[in-house]
Protein backbone atom coordinates (compact mmCIF):
# COMPACT_ATOMS: atom_id res chain seq x y z
CA UNK A 1 0.00 0.00 0.00
CA UNK A 2 0.95 3.45 -0.55
CA UNK A 3 0.55 6.62 0.78
CA UNK A 4 2.39 9.57 -1.09
CA UNK A 5 1.20 12.20 1.38
CA UNK A 6 2.87 10.05 4.49
CA UNK A 7 6.31 10.02 2.15
CA UNK A 8 5.96 13.53 1.84
CA UNK A 9 5.48 14.54 5.29
CA UNK A 10 8.31 12.05 6.40
CA UNK A 11 10.88 13.70 3.98
CA UNK A 12 10.04 16.91 3.75
CA UNK A 13 9.79 17.94 7.38
CA UNK A 14 13.45 18.94 7.78
CA UNK A 15 13.25 21.05 4.92
CA UNK A 16 10.16 22.76 6.29
CA UNK A 17 11.42 23.44 9.51
CA UNK A 18 14.75 24.50 7.50
CA UNK A 19 16.49 21.62 9.66
CA UNK A 20 18.47 20.67 6.11
CA UNK A 21 19.40 22.77 3.37
CA UNK A 22 16.95 21.44 0.48
CA UNK A 23 19.06 19.09 -2.31
CA UNK A 24 18.31 19.01 -5.74
CA UNK A 25 17.29 15.77 -5.71
CA UNK A 26 17.04 13.00 -2.93
CA UNK A 27 16.00 9.26 -2.68
CA UNK A 28 13.44 8.47 0.01
CA UNK A 29 13.18 4.48 0.89
CA UNK A 30 9.76 3.46 1.40
CA UNK A 31 8.00 0.15 2.18
CA UNK A 32 7.57 -0.75 -1.43
CA UNK A 33 10.48 0.49 -2.50
CA UNK A 34 12.43 3.54 -3.27
CA UNK A 35 10.48 7.23 -4.08
CA UNK A 36 13.31 8.49 -6.60
CA UNK A 37 13.51 12.09 -7.77
CA UNK A 38 12.39 13.37 -4.68
CA UNK A 39 13.02 16.99 -4.88
CA UNK A 40 11.95 18.67 -0.77
CA UNK A 41 12.02 22.15 -0.92
CA UNK A 42 10.15 24.75 1.57
CA UNK A 43 6.90 24.94 -0.37
CA UNK A 44 7.13 22.80 -3.14
CA UNK A 45 7.11 18.87 -3.28
CA UNK A 46 7.16 16.65 -6.42
CA UNK A 47 7.76 13.03 -6.58
CA UNK A 48 7.17 10.45 -9.18
CA UNK A 49 5.01 7.79 -8.07
CA UNK A 50 5.24 4.10 -9.34
CA UNK A 51 3.52 3.91 -12.89
CA UNK A 52 0.53 3.30 -13.01
CA UNK A 53 -1.22 -0.56 -13.16
CA UNK A 54 -4.68 -2.50 -13.32
CA UNK A 55 -4.56 -3.49 -9.64
CA UNK A 56 -4.53 -7.30 -9.45
CA UNK A 57 -7.01 -8.32 -12.69
CA UNK A 58 -6.87 -12.15 -11.54
CA UNK A 59 -7.87 -11.43 -8.55
CA UNK A 60 -11.28 -8.97 -9.78
CA UNK A 61 -11.56 -11.90 -12.69
CA UNK A 62 -11.64 -9.01 -14.97
CA UNK A 63 -9.32 -7.93 -17.65
CA UNK A 64 -10.52 -4.51 -19.23
CA UNK A 65 -8.89 -3.21 -21.97
CA UNK A 66 -6.83 0.62 -21.67
CA UNK A 67 -9.83 3.18 -21.25
CA UNK A 68 -12.96 0.39 -20.70
CA UNK A 69 -15.09 0.81 -17.50
CA UNK A 70 -15.91 -1.56 -15.31
CA UNK A 71 -19.77 -1.63 -14.60
CA UNK A 72 -20.72 -2.11 -11.60
CA UNK A 73 -24.57 -2.26 -9.44
CA UNK A 74 -24.39 0.23 -6.67
CA UNK A 75 -28.08 0.28 -4.99
CA UNK A 76 -30.20 -0.66 -7.92
CA UNK A 77 -28.10 1.46 -10.87
CA UNK A 78 -25.22 0.97 -12.78
CA UNK A 79 -22.13 3.56 -11.90
CA UNK A 80 -18.90 2.80 -14.31
CA UNK A 81 -15.63 3.22 -13.27
CA UNK A 82 -12.38 2.99 -14.19
CA UNK A 83 -9.78 0.82 -12.13
CA UNK A 84 -6.40 1.13 -11.54
CA UNK A 85 -3.48 0.76 -8.98
CA UNK A 86 -1.34 3.25 -7.58
CA UNK A 87 0.02 1.55 -5.25
CA UNK A 88 -3.30 0.95 -3.64
CA UNK A 89 -6.76 0.18 -5.90
CA UNK A 90 -8.78 2.85 -7.43
CA UNK A 91 -12.23 2.99 -8.81
CA UNK A 92 -12.63 6.13 -10.38
CA UNK A 93 -16.15 7.63 -12.28
CA UNK A 94 -17.01 10.82 -14.29
CA UNK A 95 -19.72 13.06 -12.27
CA UNK A 96 -21.19 16.38 -13.57
CA UNK A 97 -20.74 17.70 -10.06
CA UNK A 98 -18.32 16.86 -7.19
CA UNK A 99 -20.57 18.68 -4.78
CA UNK A 100 -23.69 16.95 -5.74
CA UNK A 101 -21.85 13.42 -5.89
CA UNK A 102 -23.01 10.68 -3.64
CA UNK A 103 -19.76 10.53 -2.21
CA UNK A 104 -20.64 9.85 1.65
CA UNK A 105 -23.72 7.28 0.83
CA UNK A 106 -22.25 5.23 -2.26
CA UNK A 107 -18.78 5.65 -1.83
CA UNK A 108 -18.58 2.95 1.32
CA UNK A 109 -20.42 0.99 -0.63
CA UNK A 110 -18.13 0.99 -3.89
CA UNK A 111 -15.40 0.13 -1.60
CA UNK A 112 -16.74 -3.40 -0.39
CA UNK A 113 -18.28 -4.07 -3.43
CA UNK A 114 -18.02 -8.09 -4.08
CA UNK A 115 -16.24 -7.17 -6.99
CA UNK A 116 -13.07 -5.60 -4.96
CA UNK A 117 -12.46 -8.26 -2.16
CA UNK A 118 -9.71 -6.53 -0.60
CA UNK A 119 -11.83 -3.28 -0.74
CA UNK A 120 -11.52 0.02 -2.54
CA UNK A 121 -11.00 3.88 -3.21
CA UNK A 122 -13.80 5.35 -4.35
CA UNK A 123 -13.09 8.50 -6.65
CA UNK A 124 -15.20 11.28 -8.09
CA UNK A 125 -13.67 13.24 -10.77
CA UNK A 126 -15.52 16.49 -12.35
CA UNK A 127 -13.77 17.44 -15.40
CA UNK A 128 -13.56 21.11 -15.70
CA UNK A 129 -11.84 21.34 -19.09
CA UNK A 130 -8.40 19.23 -20.62
CA UNK A 131 -6.25 21.05 -17.80
CA UNK A 132 -8.66 20.87 -14.66
CA UNK A 133 -10.62 18.94 -12.84
CA UNK A 134 -12.31 18.90 -9.04
CA UNK A 135 -12.01 15.98 -6.72
CA UNK A 136 -13.72 14.27 -4.19
CA UNK A 137 -12.56 10.52 -2.83
CA UNK A 138 -13.92 7.84 0.11
CA UNK A 139 -11.02 6.21 1.26
CA UNK A 140 -10.97 2.53 2.24
CA UNK A 141 -10.89 2.49 5.56
CA UNK A 142 -11.03 6.00 6.72
CA UNK A 143 -14.08 7.37 4.97
CA UNK A 144 -14.25 10.94 3.00
CA UNK A 145 -10.37 12.46 3.34
CA UNK A 146 -9.83 15.96 2.32
CA UNK A 147 -7.47 14.96 -0.34
CA UNK A 148 -5.66 11.78 -1.67
CA UNK A 149 -2.51 12.00 -3.78
CA UNK A 150 -2.91 8.74 -5.10
CA UNK A 151 -6.78 9.69 -5.86
CA UNK A 152 -5.65 12.58 -7.96
CA UNK A 153 -3.07 10.49 -9.82
CA UNK A 154 -5.59 8.08 -10.80
CA UNK A 155 -7.90 10.05 -11.40
CA UNK A 156 -6.00 11.85 -13.87
CA UNK A 157 -4.57 8.90 -15.12
CA UNK A 158 -7.95 7.74 -16.06
CA UNK A 159 -8.79 10.69 -17.64
CA UNK A 160 -5.78 10.76 -20.06
CA UNK A 161 -6.31 6.95 -20.95
CA UNK A 162 -9.41 8.27 -22.04
CA UNK A 163 -9.07 11.03 -23.76
CA UNK A 164 -10.66 13.71 -21.57
CA UNK A 165 -7.65 15.35 -20.53
CA UNK A 166 -4.17 16.56 -21.10
CA UNK A 167 -0.86 15.35 -19.44
CA UNK A 168 -0.70 17.94 -16.88
CA UNK A 169 -3.92 18.86 -15.32
CA UNK A 170 -4.69 21.02 -12.00
CA UNK A 171 -6.79 18.81 -9.33
CA UNK A 172 -8.57 20.57 -6.95
CA UNK A 173 -9.48 18.86 -3.94
CA UNK A 174 -11.58 20.45 -0.71
CA UNK A 175 -7.53 20.30 0.90
CA UNK A 176 -6.03 22.19 -1.97
CA UNK A 177 -4.39 21.90 -5.12
CA UNK A 178 -2.04 19.56 -6.81
CA UNK A 179 -1.01 19.30 -10.19
CA UNK A 180 -0.33 15.51 -11.86
CA UNK A 181 1.57 15.20 -14.75
CA UNK A 182 1.59 11.71 -16.83
CA UNK A 183 3.12 11.44 -20.06
CA UNK A 184 1.69 7.83 -20.57
CA UNK A 185 -0.87 9.13 -23.20
CA UNK A 186 -3.73 6.61 -23.76
CA UNK A 187 -1.94 3.18 -23.69
CA UNK A 188 1.41 3.69 -22.53
CA UNK A 189 1.54 2.35 -18.37
CA UNK A 190 5.25 2.31 -18.47
CA UNK A 191 5.52 6.17 -17.40
CA UNK A 192 5.63 7.43 -13.89
CA UNK A 193 3.02 9.74 -12.51
CA UNK A 194 4.67 13.15 -11.41
CA UNK A 195 2.44 15.14 -8.04
CA UNK A 196 3.01 18.20 -7.09
CA UNK A 197 2.30 20.37 -4.53
CA UNK A 198 2.68 22.64 -1.85
CA UNK A 199 4.44 21.58 1.67
CA UNK A 200 3.13 23.57 4.50
CA UNK A 201 3.44 23.05 7.77
CA UNK A 202 0.02 23.50 9.70
CA UNK A 203 0.44 21.46 13.13
CA UNK A 204 3.00 20.34 15.53
CA UNK A 205 2.03 18.93 18.88
CA UNK A 206 3.57 16.21 21.56
CA UNK A 207 1.69 12.89 22.32
CA UNK A 208 2.62 10.21 25.15
CA UNK A 209 2.45 6.87 24.18
CA UNK A 210 1.87 4.18 26.91
CA UNK A 211 4.28 1.81 26.93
Amino acid sequence: MTSVEGAWLTATWPFVRGQLPAPPGAVLEIGCGPLGGFVPARSVKAAPLEVPALEDLATYGLQPAPGERWPLEVTGRTVQVAVLSMGNPHAVQTVADVDCAPVTTEGPLIERHPRFPRRVNAGYMQVLDRARIRLRVWERGAGETLACGTGACAAVVAGIREGLLDDSVRVATRGGELTIRWGGGENNLNCAVWMTGSAVAVFEGEIEIES
